[in-house]
């Protein structure tokens, strides 16, 4: 989310007079009206780390979004003709009948898939749905066939982790000072500078509870609450995930000596 240009707040992108020099790649250069797939990040991100060995730099790769990390280490299954019709009628089921029974549709035909995304993931449910219709076989049993945007490297990962009192503390706070620095004139600013509500940054967390509040469905201090409510739920999806990656050297954030002195020696 911290590719699209204005959705700075709610995704806390970091400013350019904070980088200390350092350059960040893929970060506001889109448009909000644009969808940006985990493929369209692979490709990107790849060319991103071609350009910095070039330059004999080292390549980090830093975020929480654990199937766009995937896709880029370990790969998409080659991408099918779209079926447009398929999508269509997929969506128009979405207007008339809510997401669940799609979901439930897709729990029956790739449930590994289905519980993996979660059942309030709208793209890629119907993506999962379009691709099963156009091959006959669903997504999972694709993606043997993949292969890695990048290879022959030498893949350093480390994952940071705090006791869960303190992730929810952390992430209250950042809840709290999110909304304390404008999070709701940003989407304000969004909307009336014709960015159509139905963009994808508007789906992030944060920014799905500030429409809400904006079209009234909701009061501000459920807004917080909301979201403070799903962000809590979308790290413990984001530790189950990361805990099935093997080769992930696990930190406490505040022992920086011990994770220098872990990549250094890595890298010698």
């Amino acid at each position: 989310m911290q590719a699209y240009k204005g959705f700075d707040i709610g995704t806390d992108k970091i400013p350019p007079e904070k980088q200390e020099g350092i350059p960040h790649h893929l970060l506001d250069f889109l448009d909000p009206s644009e969808q940006f797939t985990a493929a369209e990040f692979s490709k990107k991100a790849a060319a991103a780390i071609e350009d910095i060995r070039k330059r004999k730099k080292l390549p980090i790769i830093a975020g929480g979004t654990g199937l766009y990390l995937k896709a880029l280490t370990e790969g998409l299954f080659p991408e099918k003709k779209r079926d447009l019709q398929a999508r269509k009628r997929l969506r128009a089921a979405i207007e008339k009948k809510g997401l669940e029974p799609l979901w439930n549709k897709l729990m029956q035909i790739d449930p590994e898939y289905a519980r993996k995304i979660g059942r309030n993931d709208r793209i890629r449910i119907i993506r999962a749905l379009e691709v099963f219709e156009a091959t006959g076989k669903p997504l999972t049993r694709h993606f043997p066939a993949t292969k890695p945007y990048i290879s022959d490297f030498n893949k350093i990962q480390i994952g940071l982790k705090l006791e869960r009192e303190e992730l929810y503390r952390k992430i209250e706070e950042r809840i709290d000072a999110m909304f304390e620095r404008g999070i709701v004139e940003e989407v304000r600013r969004l909307l009336e500078s014709g960015v159509d509500e139905k963009a994808a940054g508007f789906r992030a967390l944060g920014y799905n509870q500030v429409m809400r509040y904006l079209q009234r469905e909701i009061d501000l201090e459920e807004a917080v609450r909301a979201t403070k409510k799903a962000t809590r739920h979308y790290a413990k999806r984001q530790i189950t995930w990361f805990k099935k990656i093997n080769d992930i050297e696990w930190f406490d954030p505040h022992d920086l000596s011990a994770i220098t002195e872990y990549v250094a020696e890595k890298l010698e």
